[in-house]
């Protein structure tokens, strides 16, 4: 594992190679020693490790996908560069823009969309379901090869305090997460949950009152507190203590505002791993719904199209079972010259079907302005 700066360490970076940025850490990795292959996320963390300690490497890096029966497999690189955090300036303006796309195609529609969100609350009214989260996915078709490192550099500049991430080839995977599923550090964790959204405005008045309204909606901080609390349950057997704030914080991106709870806890045990950890919470109502198993189930009856590794999680962790896990959201999947971008929204009781659309339709942005796009899909 090689020390470098983070911005070389940010230049460098090309498919097939795999990145992953937080506010303190940039990692590069390059090159394949092994594949770690598992049928779920909590055969995947054992295997993870032992792994490790078989190939005597520093750390293994790669992305979960939404759904376990897709199977899920990591990559221990055989090189490692490690930097330091990224300067990042949240500018909007991307460098260069790309020339639009000759082919937008939503799934589904807006009008679907809309029905479906219908259809959801109905189920949830009639039902034990309490919650489920509706995507939608955004295909572009351009004229020549998309550059994924120039998507990438423009998702760090504009996502100060995000997850930036890039990892894989045909397709790569990219984006810049806002949430942390897990992160372990020794025996301290780290989870920060998001629930409950409202879109960003450009004037300073009505961005304001969103934020307010998102505070004090109902609804939201509902939905917020069953995610939150399915979290903490989760984490809690694994933990010594456990600090969740009783009311969430409001969490700013550039296109979204967010409540979001920040928890941190102390192991019992110092040999559970940040994979078997975020194995142990993933899916979390944020991304599926509750109960799991009833939402996973409707959002595949709903959804005209497969999550891939949308709403998984993707990250990294060292031969220590240190480690870093975001939930993957604001994301898309680029091959040669297509691409598709995932967005979602939680659908509760009380959800309005064109607000959710409009939520959708704001969550796309982080990718579109990434690529100089102005689309309302």
């Amino acid at each position: 594992m090689t020390r470098r700066d983070a911005s070389t360490i940010l230049g460098d970076y090309r498919p097939p190679r795999s990145f992953f940025a937080t506010e303190s850490r940039t990692i590069l990795c390059e090159g394949t020693a092994a594949h770690v292959h598992a049928d779920n996320a909590v055969s995947l963390a054992e295997r993870a490790l032992a792994a490790l300690d078989s190939q005597g490497a520093p750390l293994v890096v790669g992305a979960f996908p939404f759904h376990d029966k897709v199977g899920a497999a990591l990559t221990i690189p055989e090189t490692v560069e490690v930097g330091g955090g990224l300067p990042r300036s949240g500018a909007r303006g991307p460098q260069p823009p790309l020339v639009p796309p000759s082919r937008v195609r939503s799934l589904p529609g807006r009008a679907e969309h809309r029905a479906a969100v219908s259809a959801l609350t109905d189920r949830i009214a009639a039902t034990g379901l309490r919650k489920a989260v509706l995507a939608r996915a955004l295909d572009l078709e351009f004229a020549e090869p998309v550059p994924a490192e120039l998507i990438l550099r423009n998702l760090v500049r504009g996502n100060p305090g995000g997850y930036t991430f890039a990892v894989g080839d045909e397709p790569t995977l990219l984006g810049a997460s806002p949430e942390l599923l897990l992160s372990r550090e020794g025996r301290k964790v780290r989870s920060h949950p998001l629930a409950g959204s409202a879109r960003r405005c450009a004037d300073p008045a009505e961005d304001k009152a969103n934020a307010a309204a998102l505070v004090a909606s109902a609804k939201d901080r509902a939905e917020h507190a069953m995610v939150t609390d399915a979290v903490a349950a989760a984490l809690r057997p694994f933990c010594e203590t456990l600090a969740v704030p009783p009311r969430p914080e409001l969490v700013a991106t550039p296109t979204m505002w967010h409540l979001g709870t920040p928890i941190e806890g102390v192991l019992r045990d110092p040999g559970v791993t940040s994979l078997q950890l975020a194995a142990a919470l993933h899916p979390t109502p944020a991304v599926c719904g509750t109960p799991t198993d009833l939402a996973r189930e409707v959002i595949g009856e709903l959804e005209p199209f497969d999550r891939g590794h949308y709403a998984g999680m993707v990250g990294w962790m060292d031969v220590d079972g240190d480690g870093e896990w975001a939930v993957t959201i604001r994301c898309a999947e680029l091959a040669g010259s297509a691409m598709r971008l995932y967005a979602g929204g939680g659908i509760v009781a009380g959800s309005d079907p064109v607000t959710e659309l409009d939520e959708t339709s704001a969550k796309f942005q982080t990718l579109l302005r990434a690529m100089g796009l102005e689309l309302t899909p």
